[in-house]
């Protein structure tokens, strides 16, 4: 199946939920985590920046990686939104399983 975890920042919460559910509604995702508050420093444009953004962390296959990328850059207000994929390479048997289960169909 290929598990991974998809890590996003966003701007704000809203922002966050928006595309969270879009990710989850169309099955792109099986769950999704928020951390709100979380403060970036970067280099943007030749200049180092600072803000406080939202994470968000999809729980996916590999499979579905390419569309959940394309899905969240139409929804995302940044002009190069961090989406990034990170393998599982372990863990609980009974999790992986639910994650194949729910990212099984997807609904478009």
């Amino acid at each position: 199946m290929n598990p991974c975890m998809v890590y996003i920042t966003v701007p704000n919460l809203e922002e966050a939920e928006k595309i969270c559910r879009s990710l989850l509604e169309k099955r792109l995702v099986a769950c999704v985590n928020i951390f709100d508050n979380m403060k970036s420093h970067y280099w943007w444009k030749d200049q180092i920046e600072s803000a406080t953004e939202v994470v968000v962390i999809g729980k996916t296959k590999q499979s579905l990686v390419d569309e959940l990328v394309k899905e969240v850059k139409e929804l995302h207000s940044y002009e190069c939104p961090c989406i990034v994929s990170i393998p599982i390479t372990g863990g609980s048997r009974d999790f992986l399983g639910w994650l194949e289960q729910e990212t099984r169909f997807k609904v478009v």
